[in-house]
């Protein structure tokens, strides 16, 4: 009897210390609403794991259609970053608005010591970065960047089966495919098309919506190492449509003894994120989030695999960024979602855009 009494006292316990850890949730504000990826945050709202304490959004009727859709209260929102703060006291914000915006909201929280996680890219350009590096350095704040692919199953087993199982030899060539049939023609709403396809808001078409995902994963893959090299391609397909920006890019990396190529596109038949990594003597390929194929050396033919979905924190932006804030976790150097890999992002893109300009071969600008 003392044994369960024991027992059942553990338990309650148990359940007490988890309630108690449920009720001290991050305290997020979110800064714009107008980047569709926003619907991830709201549609977690209620999950318990992160307190929504604000929501900056301008226009109002945007504003109040995504309040009402997902049943938040009007209290919520506010028209400048300014009042939510010294109204919400937030530990961290998100950013869901456009690129160019990020650098300030870093200018105005970082000195707070509020984290921030912004939408891929890190910044609308190298200079943006560099300002965003340094404030946040400056201050200790976690200043992390979300792409949907870093919560990829596959692109993790990949990173293993290159590193750590090492079962493809050197890596030769990374080939990345990223892009849809163009946001206007697949609906994106019309408050994101506004300044996605302003190339001072976003800084470029797909060559920047599209073309951060390839530099990022491959930063991750080759351990940070920035290339000799970098050579560009941009199209406009479509300039009916899409007059400001261009819609279509092809990024070549030059390293010692790899390749990266980056396609970023308005213009797939289909969406697609997918990657191929090929070494001397096997590739991978991650066809999505959960599928992937292998072949080694003496293998006769593929291997596919199917991934579920990573455990946690590792499974979505938001997870990550609070057990960061929390201490819970750590991020490796060039990390997916770390600083230190998107500077290398955006001198890479800030190269790209030089080179599809003059037609020249550039080299990554050092700082």
């Amino acid at each position: 009897m003392v044994k369960q009494t024991a027992l059942i006292v553990f338990l309650i316990l148990s359940i007490i210390n988890i309630e108690a850890m449920d009720k001290n949730p991050v305290k997020i504000g979110i800064i714009g609403l107008s980047h569709s990826h926003v619907h991830w945050i709201l549609g977690r709202a209620n999950v318990g794991d992160f307190e929504i304490v604000g929501i900056v959004e301008p226009d109002t009727s945007l504003a109040n259609r995504y309040l009402n859709y997902y049943g938040l209260n009007s209290d919520l929102l506010f028209n400048n970053m300014e009042d939510m703060i010294e109204a919400r006291t937030p530990e961290a914000v998100t950013a869901f608005g456009p690129i160019f915006d990020h650098l300030g909201i870093v200018e105005t929280c970082a000195p707070l010591g509020i984290h921030v996680m912004v939408e891929k890219p890190l910044a609308v350009n190298l200079e943006h970065a560099k300002k965003m590096k340094k404030l946040a350095e400056d201050n200790n704040i976690h200043l992390i960047t979300n792409y949907e692919t870093t919560w990829y199953s596959t692109n993790h087993k990949a990173y293993d089966i290159v590193h750590n199982e090492k079962k493809i030899g050197d890596l030769r060539k990374i080939v990345i495919h990223d892009g849809h049939e163009g946001p206007k023609e697949i609906g994106v709403n019309k408050e994101f098309l506004d300044w996605l396809t302003d190339p001072v808001l976003n800084g470029g078409g797909a060559i920047i919506d599209f073309g951060c995902y390839g530099a990022n994963l491959i930063t991750w893959l080759t351990k940070g190492e920035k290339p000799i090299s970098v050579t560009a391609l941009t199209q406009q397909i479509k300039p009916d449509i899409y007059p400001n920006v261009d819609d279509e890019a092809t990024i070549i990396l030059e390293y010692p003894k790899m390749q990266g190529i980056i396609q970023a596109s308005w213009n797939w038949p289909f969406s697609r994120k997918d990657i191929e990594i090929y070494g001397n003597t096997g590739y991978v390929i991650a066809d999505n989030k959960s599928d992937m194929r292998t072949r080694y050396k003496g293998d006769k033919k593929e291997k596919k695999i199917n991934l579920k979905q990573r455990n946690k924190p590792y499974t979505d932006p938001f997870v990550f960024f609070t057990s960061l804030i929390r201490n819970e976790i750590t991020m490796d150097r060039y990390d997916l979602s770390s600083l230190e890999n998107n500077i290398i992002v955006m001198q890479i893109l800030d190269a790209a855009i030089r080179s599809a300009k003059t037609g020249e071969r550039q080299f990554v600008i050092e700082y």
